[in-house]
């Protein structure tokens, strides 16, 4: 299986819409992207305050499950992609800056982007250094690691001050010993978190339920405490 990325997906609910009282409400939904179903008769309930993760092979439909999430909340979340999408020849503060770009006038950004004012620095700046990258505010982004990369990106998203952020592998290329602290600060900064994770214990140990993907089905929807070694085993051990 590959994983296969699409920013406009089509949305097929099969029981009509409905307006609940929850944050995220797919209800028998098949996603397609280019004529190919991605996931399918997805549904699923996430309320304001949780801590979600999702695991499953490469390909099971996590990023898509969370694009299909973001659409949804665009302009009331944050999120981190995979791929960072960064700008390489902007400072890390820039790129971070970059995150509240929509809330400025277009002269604010452009003072900004040429000599910051103090209040902007005081906003990014701890930030970066929560996040262990102060030092490398003025750097270009393609000068850095793949793991600092990762953790402006974490940055930017934290920077936008939503309270729903949706981060697709957000540490897969940041030191294990890092990664904990990078999902625990995520977890402090926003109120609801829905985060796909490569690493399985990170998953159980940083969200509190956890959704089981393979093939762009729905396997298992439990709580951290549920999901024993047999489950996962059966997960990702499928044909």
């Amino acid at each position: 299986l590959t994983a296969i990325f699409c920013d406009n997906l089509d949305i097929d609910n099969g029981m009509g819409s409905d307006t609940l009282p929850l944050l995220f409400n797919l209800d028998q939904e098949n996603i397609s992207c280019q004529d190919t179903t991605i996931l399918k008769n997805v549904t699923l309930e996430i309320n304001q305050g949780e801590k979600v993760g999702l695991i499953g092979p490469s390909g099971a439909g996590k990023t898509t499950l969370l694009r299909t999430l973001y659409q949804r909340v665009s302009g009331q979340s944050s999120f981190v992609h995979q791929h960072y999408a960064l700008v390489p020849q902007l400072s890390v503060f820039h790129n971070v800056y970059v995150g509240r770009l929509d809330r400025n006038t277009t002269s604010q950004n452009l003072i900004n982007l040429v000599y910051p004012r103090e209040q902007v620095r005081q906003e990014i700046f701890p930030v970066l250094d929560s996040l262990g990258i102060k030092e490398k505010s003025f750097v270009r982004v393609g000068e850095l690691s793949g793991g600092e990369m990762q953790r402006v990106a974490v940055a930017r998203a934290i920077y936008r001050q939503e309270s729903i952020l949706l981060a697709d592998e957000p540490v897969s290329s940041i030191d294990p010993h890092q990664a904990g602290a990078v999902l625990e600060l995520i977890n402090q900064v926003a109120e609801t978190v829905v985060m796909s994770l490569h690493a399985v214990e990170l998953a159980l140990k940083y969200a509190e339920r956890i959704i089981g993907l393979h093939n762009g089905e729905i396997q298992f929807d439990l709580s951290a405490e549920e999901v024993t070694p047999v489950i996962l085993k059966e997960l990702y051990q499928q044909s």
